[in-house]
C-alpha cells in the first residue's frame, strides 16, 4: 500500500511543484498570502474537498475535509504559506501546502477501503502573528487526533521541544517637567523603564536555567533636558515549559508594578503573543522517521532537542503531532537566509517536497491501518501532558 501511495504522489508531481513554484514566485506576507492559498483551496476542491473559508477571522484562513468510509481517525494536516517581509520565501513556506495537499489528496484515492477523516487546515502569518494561536482559542484543530506539518530544512530530523513564549509592550506614564529647573515636579517614565530593566537583571539567577528573558526600550520618552512623561519598551520571555513560564510571567509582572509604585508613575503591560511549548511525542517522531529512512531520505540526523517559538505550539500543546523536517539546503544553513532562496525552486527543493508528502502519507496509513499505533501516540501525549 505504501508504495501505491508513493506511485500516486509521483504521478501527480507535476502540478504540485508548479503550485510550490508560483508560490515562490508570487510571495505575500502574513493575512495577505491570497494567491497562495486560492491555488492551495482550488487543488483541493478539485478532488472533491470540503471547503470552509474565511474562518475564524482570518481571511486567508481555511479548513478542508473529506471523509473517507465511516467514523475512523481524524487525520489533521496543516500548511503555512506566508513570506517573510523583504526576503521572499527564505523560509520555504512555498513547499508546504503543496505538499500537504499532495498527502491529502495521495490518502483520500488510495486508501479506498479504510474508514478515516482527512482535515486540511490552512494557517496563515506564522512569522508574523502566528494565526495559530487565535486559530485554537477560537475551536481550532479540536476536530483531529492527529496533527501532521512539514517543513523545509538543512537535515531530515524531527524536534522533541520548542520554547513557550509571552511577548508584552510595556509603557510607563509620569508627569513631564523640566528636567534642570523643576525636576522635582516630574516623574519620570523612563526611570520605570530603567528600574523594570535592573529589576529583570536581578530575577535572572532566580529563575530556571532555559529561561530567556529579553527587553529593548522603543520609546525612551525624548529630549534630554524634560522628564518623559511616557515611555515604551518591548518585554520577550521563553521557557520550555509554558506551566513554568506562566510563573515567570506573574514574577516579571510585580518588578513592573514594583518599578511604577518606586517612581509613583503608572504603567500598562499589553501582552502581544504568547505561544505554548509543545508537548512532545517520542514515538509519533519515531513513526515519521522510520518512513523517511523507508524513503531513504538525505541528511538524516537526530531529532532536534531544542528550538526556538513556534505557532505549531498552541497546537501540539492540545493535540498530539509533529513537523518531518526534510532537507533541502547544504547542512549548516540558516532559514531565513539568501540559501534557502537560492534552492527554493530546485531539483533539490522539489524532492522535498514530494518525499515529505510520501513521508506523511505513509505515516498516515501507519494511524488508519493500524489503530494501536494512534492509541500509543495518544497515551505518550496525555502521559507527557499531565506530568
Amino acid at each position: 500500500m505504501k508504495e501505491t501511495l508513493s506511485h500516486y504522489i509521483d504521478q501527480n508531481q507535476k502540478e504540485i511543484l508548479e503550485m510550490a513554484d508560483f508560490i515562490f514566485d508570487h510571495p505575500e506576507l502574513g493575512l495577505q498570502e491570497f494567491q497562495a492559498v486560492t491555488n492551495i483551496k482550488n487543488y483541493l476542491k478539485k478532488h472533491q474537498f470540503q471547503m470552509e473559508e474565511n474562518i475564524y477571522g482570518f481571511e486567508t484562513a481555511f479548513r478542508a475535509s473529506y471523509q473517507v468510509g465511516t467514523g475512523g481517525p481524524s487525520i489533521g494536516l496543516l500548511c503555512e504559506y506566508d513570506a517573510l517581509e523583504g526576503l521572499g520565501h527564505a523560509c520555504a513556506h512555498h513547499m508546504q501546502g503543496p505538499s500537504i495537499v499532495a498527502t491529502a489528496v495521495a490518502l483520500q484515492e488510495v486508501l479506498k477501503d479504510y474508514n478515516f477523516n482527512i482535515i486540511v487546515y490552512g494557517t496563515p502569518a506564522e512569522e508574523t502573528l502566528g494565526a495559530k494561536v487565535a486559530m485554537s482559542e477560537r475551536g481550532a484543530f479540536s476536530d483531529i487526533d492527529i496533527a501532521l506539518m512539514m517543513h523545509g530544512s538543512p537535515t531530515t530530523t524531527t524536534d522533541v521541544k520548542s520554547m513557550a513564549l509571552s511577548n508584552f509592550d510595556i509603557i510607563f506614564h509620569g508627569v513631564s517637567s523640566h528636567a534642570a529647573l523643576a525636576p522635582e515636579k516630574g516623574r519620570s517614565a523612563l526611570d520605570g523603564i530603567l528600574l523594570m530593566m535592573q529589576g529583570i537583571e536581578f530575577l535572572r539567577e532566580h529563575v530556571k536555567e532555559d529561561t530567556r528573558m529579553h527587553y529593548t526600550i522603543t520609546d525612551g520618552g525624548g529630549a534630554a533636558n524634560v522628564v518623559p512623561k511616557i515611555a515604551k519598551a518591548k518585554l520577550s520571555l521563553r521557557s520550555y515549559d509554558r506551566q513554568y513560564l506562566d510563573s515567570v510571567v506573574e514574577r516579571v509582572k510585580k518588578v513592573i508594578q514594583g518599578a511604577a509604585m518606586m517612581t509613583e508613575t503608572s504603567c500598562e503591560i499589553i501582552q502581544t503573543k504568547a505561544l505554548d511549548s509543545k508537548i512532545p511525542v517520542l514515538s509519533l517522531n519515531e513513526l515519521l522517521m522510520e518512513n523517511a529512512k523507508l524513503l531513504s531520505a538525505p541528511r538524516i540526523t537526530p531529532p532536534r532537542e531544542k528550538t526556538g517559538s513556534t505557532d505549531f505550539g498552541n497546537v501540539m500543546y492540545r493535540v498530539p503531532g509533529s513537523c518531518i523536517r526534510i532537507a533541502f539546503v547544504p547542512e549548516g544553513s540558516s532559514s531565513h537566509s539568501d540559501v534557502y532562496l537560492e534552492k527554493g525552486k530546485t531539483e533539490e527543493a522539489h524532492d522535498a517536497i514530494l518525499l515529505a508528502s510520501k513521508i506523511l502519507a505513509y505515516t498516515a496509513y501507519d494511524l488508519i491501518s493500524n489503530p494501536e499505533n494512534l492509541k500509543k501516540i495518544q497515551k505518550e501525549f496525555k502521559e507527557k501532558k499531565e506530568g
